[in-house]
């Protein structure tokens, strides 16, 4: 009896080693994604009111968890009974994705006018609906990002047995969540642990400190704003290089990035053209 549950322990032992090591390697080849997926949400889950930023912090990462809920079942069944559907369902991420970049670049540097517009439009718009509509774009984009890590991680686990690919792809899924979210939560209340540090301490280092923390964080959030964009145009990319076989050959030998960046500017703009084609047809 006792050598069976020694067994047992030496078994789930050996189990977990594995899991730690794959769940490593995995890390390493998602690495990029997690940065991007940060960058993206902590664009995001800024401008929100000083109250309002952690509920609407914690409103994204129940909706980043029933993002894995929902994905992770699904893709296991698709992987070992559907297989055919997993590289279209990347490609329509990526279409979303590129086609989000450069409408954000658009925006940035071509429709100043319709920028203006938008600012007065949010003031009048109620402040609940425009802070719904944003934990909704954010939880989308979540969704797709959610898939392609989801999706790497089980490329790298697919020699291993159906147990192992579970549990890996689920921590890594797990960690995915709580340190994307973990450190965003950190990021915007940057501001707060500032200006308390310049109103309750007499130390002329620790308020220089505060007043740093103060002024930084809206430039971070800027250049957060500008990488999230460009992880957007780059991630994009990226799935239709790695997917589609004519656009690999096209920037065939190209340095990674500048191949992911091009492909993915030029079909998103591509993308945003037919919808600023369609949506003024519509406007007529």
């Amino acid at each position: 009896m006792t050598s069976g549950i020694l067994a047992i322990l030496d078994d789930i032992a050996v189990l977990m080693d594995d899991v730690v090591i794959l769940s490593k390697a995995a890390t390493k080849k998602t690495i990029g994604i997690l940065a991007d997926d940060l960058a993206i949400n902590a664009d995001k889950a800024s401008g929100f009111m000083s109250s309002r930023e952690l509920p609407v912090l914690w409103k994204l990462t129940k909706g980043s968890f029933l993002n894995k809920v929902i994905i992770l079942p699904a893709i296991f069944l698709l992987s070992a009974y559907l297989p055919i559907v997993i590289i279209p369902i990347l490609i329509c991420g990526g279409v979303y994705l590129s086609f989000e970049g450069a409408l954000n670049v658009f925006k940035m540097f071509f429709n100043k006018k319709n920028k203006t517009s938008d600012k007065k439009q949010n003031q009048i718009e109620d402040p609940a609906i425009l802070e719904s509509k944003k934990i909704k774009s954010a939880i989308l984009i979540d969704f797709i990002l959610s898939i392609e890590i989801i999706i790497i991680t089980l490329g790298t686990v697919l020699d291993q047995s159906i147990s192992i690919q579970i549990l890996v792809v689920s921590i890594i899924a797990l960690l995915s969540t709580i340190g994307v979210y973990g450190f965003v939560a950190l990021l915007v209340r940057m501001d707060d642990a500032g200006y308390n540090l310049i109103s309750a301490s007499e130390n002329p280092l620790m308020k220089k400190t505060g007043f740093f923390m103060v002024r930084a964080l809206p430039l971070i959030i800027r250049a957060l704003k500008i990488v999230g964009t460009l992880a957007m145009i780059l991630v994009g990319g990226g799935i239709f290089v790695h997917n589609i076989d004519f656009v690999h050959e096209l920037v065939h030998g190209w340095p990674i990035y500048p191949a992911d960046f091009v492909i993915g500017l030029t079909f998103g703009s591509v993308f945003l053209f037919v919808y600023l084609l369609l949506k003024k047809l519509f406007a007529k």
